[in-house]
């Protein structure tokens, strides 16, 4: 791909996948800077020229969430305003996702807040991992490649034997019975609910909808925040009779203390992908899943004008 007329960047958020992803293009990372000036206002520099080429800028927007956002507008900015042909956002981890909807009164809906932001500023697609709502993808009017972390974790889990009867595929809320569902498909394994008494609020009254007893137990999520919903769910399910627990998420923020709930808890490992770096102690049992091969080849297919489609399920011996 050396050849084409293509420029990564990396900001500052995550420089370990930027260069993951720039080994998979075959295109080496191009020179940007960036800093902060004391009273905390980003200045970003393009170190060489971008006029007439695909500009593709790498950066997720996870802690700090509101440094990285900007950047990545500045770094938009400064491309267009350089006579980039395009700008292309490549964002692993896409914060603000989680207030995609109104669930009180007078609250905003950030999600689309970001996007209007990122459309403005002059970006022509999005490219990420897993959107906490799919329907995240309907407030840009651009296109946006939300891609499918579900595909690495069946491979992960059948490489390691988890598939079939003996093995249950577990959602921690009823909201996630969708890529409980898609994981359990490919493993040929039936799934689990864990619903709650009070909404939430009194977690050890929660209960389990399906049959988990004697079970190897695998709990998905996308987002791994303060670790409390999957300490909290792989209680219940010891409780019930899973003999083995897992745990898979597509982001790791591991917030708040994350690591100490997680490493008391009965979860035998926690498997999340390279999307996030992360300054808080991650817990003792966690192990890392690289994205960047996924999306490498999302953005070759991209820049050549090929279907993504084809990546978005898992096909055995690839």
């Amino acid at each position: 791909m050396s050849d084409k007329q293509m420029k990564l960047f990396s900001l500052s958020s995550n420089h370990e996948i930027a260069e993951q992803i720039a080994k998979a293009v075959g295109v080496p990372l191009s020179k940007l800077s960036s800093r902060q000036f004391a009273d905390g206002e980003i200045m970003v520099n393009l170190e060489e020229s971008v006029r007439g080429v695909d500009v593709y800028l790498i950066q997720s927007t996870s802690y700090p969430v509101n440094d990285n956002l900007w950047e990545l507008l500045i770094a938009i900015d400064a491309c267009k305003r350089a006579s980039a042909s395009s700008v292309t956002v490549v964002m692993p981890y896409f914060g603000y996702s989680r207030q995609d909807r109104i669930a009180k009164t007078r609250e905003p809906i950030t999600a689309k807040l970001v996007a209007n932001m990122l459309v403005k500023a002059g970006v022509e697609r999005v490219v990420t991992l897993d959107l906490h709502a799919v329907q995240v993808q309907g407030f840009f009017d651009i296109p946006v490649d939300n891609l499918f972390t579900v595909p690495l974790f069946a491979k992960h889990y059948i490489d390691k034997g988890l598939t079939g009867s003996d093995v249950v595929v577990v959602s921690p809320k009823n909201s996630g019975i969708k890529r409980a569902r898609s994981l359990a498909e490919y493993l040929d394994a039936p799934i689990a609910i864990i619903d709650y008494a009070q909404d939430d609020s009194e977690r050890e009254e929660g209960y389990i909808i399906g049959d988990v007893a004697g079970k190897k137990a695998i709990l998905i999520d996308d987002i791994l925040n303060t670790g409390k919903t999957f300490a909290e769910a792989s209680k219940i399910l010891e409780r019930d009779g899973a003999t083995d627990i897992y745990a898979v998420a597509s982001h790791g923020l591991f917030a708040g203390g994350a690591a100490d709930i997680l490493d008391l808890s009965p979860i035998k490992e926690i498997l999340v992908t390279n999307s996030v770096v992360t300054k808080e102690r991650q817990p003792e049992k966690i192990l890392y899943l690289s994205a960047s091969e996924l999306l490498g080849e999302a953005l070759e297919r991209i820049h050549e004008h090929q279907p993504v489609s084809p990546l978005f399920t898992y096909k055995p011996g690839k």
